[in-house]
């Protein structure tokens, strides 16, 4: 593992400007402290760059053709990446945590502009910038129903962002087809779609080819929804559990992880924002703004909303998880019964908590998978249909006359996720049981007597 520290590259201008941003930093965290302020920045900013730097080189060195042949190095390299991520969400403060995970955005986004031509920088640039203001709007939309702290808002929208890290990584090792070996065992990285394939072609023989499509895709992006809820759901937890106190927060602060990790889709795929700058603003003699405002609208407000309202209904199960007692207790109250948590508990003799947190966590992210795969497949089905219909009329074969050649089949995603799916958040936000501020969560569990055992 030497060569993974020994190769790094040292520039003294590069040095100089990091040296000053240190001093910098230290004199303001030091005028902090001097005011009587609690203030971690300097050892924030130090822990997030070296956890930063760690994760970047051995990734890599990682994706280093060099190394591909070496599959118990690439293991043990993994193994390395997996410690240092964790650290990077270490159970810090929340300014501790979000200036960690601010420093790792922005190494990440200093090595993304570092290198490529000045043309493919400014392409960069654009995409971001026009990525960021209706990501900005979907947060302050959504703030309103209930007010957060900025660091609390900053840290979950880093989160999100952050969230994509593992997944472009796995993309990357299917890419290049690289092999880990763990010494007792091998991985294999294959894409989601040749995953679905295998399946369908193995278990499902005898059905008919487009059915056979069909049920591919449709399993494929069940996966990529499978893996994008919960590595958004994984640092939901890591980085809220000990913020939340009402269900109110779980549901919005997992709604901006959300925004975060569309944001960062948006920016990191090329044939998003990227392709958009290009296609209509660098390649045309004559830049296309209105076609480039189209589409850029139009996927952030419609892939935008699937992320939030697949995350959003995530979140608030998740919510009803965490704040499981003093829920069961209002429940029980009001004389409403969970049948299928009482048919466990006197089943197997299990404390009602466990059983129904279990059951929340799994039921958000099922039908978070559920909602993400959903649209997915419903704005590709006609693609995948001979004549690739664009209008219920085309798809049932209506006369040329008809009004059917109107309505278009991606209107019914759009309805369903972004006015169906708004509807649905706004009436999660204004129940009374949500907005009920319930502390934060405590680990110790105390009875009163004569109280109902949850």
């Amino acid at each position: 593992m030497i060569p993974f520290f020994l190769s790094i590259d040292f520039s003294l201008n590069k040095s100089i400007a990091v040296f000053l941003a240190v001093f910098l930093l230290a004199v303001f965290d030091l005028s902090q402290r001097l005011q009587g302020k609690k203030s971690q920045y300097l050892f924030a900013c130090i822990l997030g760059t070296v956890l930063s730097l760690g994760l970047i080189r051995i990734t890599q060195n990682l994706l280093d053709p060099s190394f591909r042949e070496n599959t118990h190095v690439i293991a043990l390299g993994i193994l390395f990446l997996v410690i240092l991520w964790k650290a990077l969400f270490s159970p810090w403060d929340v300014l501790t945590k979000t200036t960690v995970l601010g420093t790792f955005v922005f190494w990440i986004a200093l090595f993304t502009f570092s290198y490529g031509t000045s043309e493919e920088r400014t392409v960069r640039l654009l995409a971001m910038i026009s990525a960021l203001i209706p990501a900005m709007v979907w947060c302050f939309l959504f703030l309103e129903y209930h007010r957060e702290r900025f660091a609390v808002v900053l840290l979950m929208f880093f989160s999100g962002m952050v969230a994509t890290v593992p997944i472009l990584f796995y993309d990357a090792l299917v890419r290049r087809g690289i092999e880990l070996q763990f010494f007792l065992f091998r991985i294999v990285p294959e894409s989601f779609n040749r995953s679905a394939e295998q399946f369908v072609s193995g278990q499902l023989m005898g059905i008919g080819n487009l059915h056979s499509t069909l049920l591919t895709v449709f399993l494929s992006f069940l996966i990529v929804g499978l893996i994008e809820e919960v590595s958004k759901y994984w640092v939901l937890r890591r980085s809220g559990q000990a913020i939340f106190t009402s269900i109110d927060d779980v549901l919005q602060l997992s709604i901006i992880v959300a925004i975060g990790f569309s944001f960062a889709e948006n920016i990191t795929n090329p044939g998003y924002f990227m392709g958009f700058v290009r296609e209509y603003l660098i390649t045309p003699d004559r830049p296309d703004v209105f076609g480039f405002l189209s589409n850029v609208v139009g996927r952030s407000i419609m892939t935008s909303m699937v992320h939030i309202v697949s995350t959003g209904v995530m979140g608030y199960f998740f919510g009803l998880a965490i704040f499981a007692g003093p829920y069961l207790e209002g429940e029980y109250k009001k004389g409403r019964i969970h049948k299928i948590l009482e048919w466990l508990h006197s089943l197997f003799r299990l404390r009602r908590k466990p059983i129904f947190r279990t059951q929340m966590v799994c039921t958000g992210l099922l039908l978070a998978i559920l909602l993400h795969g959903l649209f997915n497949f419903l704005v590709t089905f006609p693609d995948l249909i001979p004549g690739h219909p664009r209008t219920i009329g085309d798809l049932f074969h209506a006369p040329p006359t008809s009004f059917l050649h109107v309505i278009a089949l991606l209107l019914f995603p759009a309805l369903f996720y972004v006015v169906g799916g708004f509807w649905l958040l706004t009436g999660l936000f204004l129940r009374k049981e949500n907005m009920q501020e319930r502390g934060h969560l405590v680990r110790k569990e105390v009875y009163a007597q004569g109280a109902v055992a949850v």
